[in-house]
């Protein structure tokens, strides 16, 4: 609950970073309003080409960064004006339709009980859900194990966007977000922040439309540039 206003409901934003989404934004602007009126919507777009902000923009507050700043860039944007907002919960869902808006109710459900300030939806903590290709796999659970070995913390899946942040964490991403590799590295900072993180369950769809920045050998570029991040976190260097 609001600080100025401790019986009020929760304000809550959900934050949508967009790179070319034209063929989805529309529809999920629209699903998330008509599942929740009470949410709020930030569309953060990170300079598309296409007709992105001109569709967002007639459905909800959209801000359009003059060039592209990555997913980290775009997040970050959305968290600093959530902060500055007084909103005391964001959720990232991004903009390609992967992160079914009736999941989100997952994610505050488990706030709730953990009372986590960074909650993560998992698509790999029940054997039924997303399946994605087998080297981003391999790769994900190498990072897993990483995370586990040597900020001593379990997560089965640390490279999911779709995530809660509470005030306590906006303070700390709103000054410091990663701009590379934003979901896996940025679950360390809060870590190195005593920040407590909370995992559940969620269900994902593959995207509707477009393709993945990270495939083929890319998957272990990745991988292995994040393993060294993790790393050089863990040291006390800042990234």
């Amino acid at each position: 609950m609001s600080p100025e206003n401790p019986k009020s409901s929760p304000r809550i934003l959900i934050m949508l970073p967009c790179y070319n989404e034209e063929a989805t934004i529309g529809g999920l602007l629209k699903e998330i309003q008509e599942m929740n009126s009470e949410y709020d919507t930030l569309v953060i777009d990170d300079g598309s080409q296409d007709q992105t902000f001109q569709i967002a923009s007639a459905l909800s507050p959209c801000i359009k960064l003059a060039v592209n700043l990555g997913i980290g860039g775009a997040i970050q944007t959305a968290i600093k004006y959530a902060y500055d907002n007084g909103y005391d919960f964001c959720i990232q869902v991004d903009g390609d339709g992967q992160h079914p808006p009736n999941q989100i109710q997952v994610l505050l459900e488990n706030h709730e009980v953990s009372s986590a300030s960074l909650v993560v939806g998992s698509r790999f903590i029940m054997d039924n859900q997303f399946q994605s290709t087998p080297a981003r796999r391999v790769g994900i659970k190498i990072i897993s194990k990483v995370i586990k070995g040597v900020f001593h913390f379990k997560i089965t899946d640390p490279t999911s966007g779709f995530r809660l942040m509470d005030r306590k964490a906006m303070s700390l991403f709103s000054k410091r977000y990663p701009v590379d590799f934003p979901e896996p590295i940025s679950l360390a900072i809060a870590l190195e922040e005593d920040l407590l993180i909370a995992e559940t369950p969620v269900v994902m769809k593959a995207r509707e439309t477009g393709v993945s920045s990270i495939i083929g050998l890319k998957t272990i570029a990745y991988m292995i540039r994040v393993v060294g991040y993790l790393f050089l976190i863990r040291i006390g260097r800042h990234i």
